[in-house]
């Protein structure tokens, strides 16, 4: 999309939602507005219906955890390429995020078939409550999404019409997305043969941290990808 075009779609989304949303960014060839949660029903409503938006289709929707955003635990341009010589102790420094918005939010992603634009949509979750007005009434699609972000989140959406866990085990506890959710979990099942019954037990595995795959674009690669073809 040329410059052009980019900024009369801005100009387009602020001109018919401009009254209800926080404040708007544009990065990476894609628009972001912020909502209230109580705005959220009805920016939702006008983004699918007004003239000149149309956005038919909700593509995603998924939680987010701020906790601990922008703070440093590991190292990767002035790293070494491997081993563990890439972790380093969480600190506060220079570069980290001060963080001041509330800790979860919800993120939709929207697809206008008829105007072939694509839109994102960032609405805080009030602390207090972890409860957002549902969205299914307007994208059906957001059912399964919304279950999903409540089993790993713990978000509740009000007025959806069957709030279950959708990827955990039943009676599970916890939310496995949240960042101080324990990597090894915190019980493990198995069956036991001689009740003939699966149990479960506190973890039994040692917690480990693994380095985390850090993918650098420059020459290197190719050059490494030549060779092996040659």
């Amino acid at each position: 999309m040329d410059p052009e075009a980019i900024e009369q779609w801005k100009n387009t989304v602020h001109e018919r939602v401009n009254d209800l949303i926080v404040c708007s960014d544009f990065k990476f060839g894609e628009l972001t507005v912020e909502v209230e949660s109580k705005q959220l029903i009805e920016l939702c409503r006008k983004l699918r219906d007004e003239d000149g938006l149309h956005f038919e289709q909700l593509i995603d929707l998924c939680g987010v955890d701020y906790s601990t955003y922008g703070q440093m635990e590991w190292e990767t341009d002035d790293a070494s390429g491997g081993g563990f010589s890439r972790g380093v102790e969480p600190e506060i420094s220079d570069r980290d995020v001060n963080w001041q918005k509330p800790r979860f939010a919800v993120v939709y992603h929207l697809l206008s078939i008829t105007n072939g634009h694509r839109l994102r949509v960032r609405c805080f979750v009030p602390e207090k409550t972890l409860i957002i007005p549902s969205v299914t009434s307007i994208w059906a699609s957001a059912n399964w999404y919304e279950r999903e972000a409540f089993d790993l989140f713990g978000i509740r959406f009000e007025n959806h019409d069957d709030l279950r866990r959708l990827l955990t085990d039943y009676g599970f506890s916890g939310h496995p997305f949240r960042k101080d959710f324990p990597l090894i979990g915190q019980v493990e099942l198995r069956y036991d043969a001689t009740e003939k019954r699966c149990i479960y037990e506190p973890v039994s595995i040692e917690p480990r941290v693994l380095v985390p795959r850090v993918i650098r674009h420059d020459a290197r690669y190719v050059e490494n990808k030549k060779e092996e073809q040659s």
